[in-house]
């Protein structure tokens, strides 16, 4: 790490890669917009590694969104007030978390929760699979 950013930043010790990556995103026919994200990493500096972290990164990101629009509608919330959105999102990605978890039932994360707020003994088991 350059000296400068060492002594500007001493809990950055294990930084080993500055990385800048640049994306193109396009809605239907919509003008493509262009975004440059930057990241701070220990990975050792060889692109194919930091492309692979970063593209992993960015998979369980839209994973775990999907999840929520689909599955718990959390883009029609109408929400706004104080910190009800703050609050309410966190317990959704812990709910996603736990239905995720729980490999007793088939089917997805919706059907599941559907199914835990129709049965409380299914309600225990999904709580409860966070404590395995």
């Amino acid at each position: 790490m350059p000296e400068e950013l060492a002594q500007r930043h001493p809990g950055w010790e294990g930084l080993r890669t500055l990385g800048m990556v640049f994306s193109e995103r396009q809605v239907g026919n919509a003008e493509p917009t262009l975004e440059a994200r930057y990241f701070i990493s220990s990975l050792p500096p060889k692109v194919k590694a930091f492309a692979r972290a970063v593209r992993g990164h960015w998979g369980i990101e839209n994973a775990l969104h999907w999840v929520l629009d689909v599955s718990f509608r959390e883009d029609e919330s109408r929400l706004r007030k104080d910190h009800g959105p703050e609050n309410l999102a966190l317990v959704r990605r812990l709910a996603a978390s736990l239905l995720q978890r729980e490999t007793t039932a088939r089917g997805g994360v919706a059907s599941k929760r559907k199914h835990a707020g129709w049965n409380n003994d299914y309600l225990l088991q999904v709580l409860g699979a966070s404590l395995q």
